[in-house]
């Protein structure tokens, strides 16, 4: 295995708890420093984790120990950090989207590139077991050749339970470019690259009332559409239905479907690394639920770091800067069709990532109990 990736944290808010709760059992993680424009929410995750000291964005990004640096910054601030990262000799792997815009993630990409440092970037839920086992489906035959996908996500918007809702419904919100990373990033994954697509979309409110908080009550105002569909044509000649809406109140729609040429999948949400894949197959008289058969078990945020973590020098990690920078370029020609009227061709391509076999990746916690008991 050789020694852990050492790495550093920008950005203290509330997603970084899930990271921590998994850095503390993968053995290819150590977490040296955390930093957050408010010291006080640093110094907070470095009183919690032994070993982790706080300290400001400049010093992690100048710390000798620091090898990869966590971009859990906004949107917004992505492609920023993250060349700042870089520049310093740093490895990068951000939440998504890999920045607000395809010019700011080239930028990065370039940057990496002649740096000759590796980007990853969330989602990494596509290698959890619930994606990874309806793609070895589709890879070992079982619904035969795909024909088409849909994709679903319905909410009546996050400003019912976010405090700060603001930035869902500016330019770089909306439902698309906040949860189609997810959705994308499994459809490629499962199906391969897009080629081209078609989009539409609407809103149907000017503006939001927050619903919680110390702000509830307020009024946010709308600039974007948020609600919005796409139809994605793959270089397979799949075609993927997109539905993403803030709007809408719910569905009974499956998160994923796959439909081929001898059956049909029903694949979980992609928002999250498990799941029941379930089958019909031509000629069934019910669907079927398949064992768990591929993909890293228990996984959750920070699986792709680890996975990063194992990645050849020099090869694309599975997920990569490479695949978020064709599923943010996907979404933005979603958005510039519907703004048009007119398909647009995707000028970007990224392989499917090798799969994943059924792993699991050593349990830090796990190992140290067994030592104890062989003590005792």
């Amino acid at each position: 295995m050789g020694k852990p990736l050492k790495v550093g944290i920008v950005g203290c808010g509330a997603i970084i708890a899930q990271y921590l709760a998994n850095f503390r059992k993968l053995n290819q993680i150590e977490l040296v420093a955390v930093a957050d424009l408010d010291p006080a929410r640093a110094q907070a995750v470095a009183d919690d984790y032994e070993g982790v000291r706080a300290v400001s964005v400049d010093e992690l990004l100048a710390a000798d120990d620091v090898e990869l640096v966590l971009n859990l910054t906004i949107p917004a601030a992505h492609a920023e950090v993250a060349l700042k990262a870089i520049a310093a000799g740093k490895s990068v792997y951000g939440e998504k989207p890999l920045a607000a815009t395809t010019a700011q993630a080239r930028q990065v990409l370039d940057a990496a590139r002649k740096a000759g440092v590796a980007v990853g970037c969330a989602p990494d839920t596509v290698l959890g077991t619930g994606i990874q086992t309806a793609r070895k489906a589709i890879d070992d035959g079982l619904i035969g050749a795909p024909i088409s996908a849909s994709a679903t996500m319905v909410t009546p918007g996050h400003e019912r339970w976010h405090p700060n809702p603001d930035f869902y419904y500016q330019p770089g919100g909306g439902p698309l470019l906040d949860m189609g990373p997810y959705y994308v990033t499994a459809l490629v994954t499962l199906l391969g690259p897009v080629v081209s697509v078609v989009g539409a979309a609407s809103h149907t409110r000017s503006e939001r009332t927050i619903g919680s908080g110390p702000r509830q009550g307020e009024k946010v105002p709308v600039a974007i559409d948020s609600h919005v569909t796409g139809v994605l044509v793959h270089a397979s000649g799949a075609l993927s239905t997109l539905f993403m809406s803030f709007d809408a109140v719910k569905s009974k729609s499956p998160n994923i479907e796959i439909h081929g040429e001898r059956g049909s999948l029903v694949v979980p949400d992609p928002n999250h690394f498990d799941g029941e894949v379930q089958l019909f197959a031509l000629g069934a008289d019910a669907w079927e639920t398949l064992p768990v058969a591929a993909g890293y078990v228990d996984a959750g945020r920070g699986f792709g770091i680890a996975d990063l973590a194992t990645t050849d020098p020099g090869a694309e990690p599975r997920a990569g800067g490479t695949l978020a920078y064709h599923a943010l370029d996907v979404m933005e020609s979603v958005l510039e069709s519907a703004r048009t009227g007119s398909a647009v061709p995707i000028r970007s391509t990224a392989e499917r990532p090798a799969s994943v076999e059924l792993t699991v990746l050593t349990d830090r916690v796990g190992a140290l109990q067994a030592q104890e008991a062989t003590r005792s």
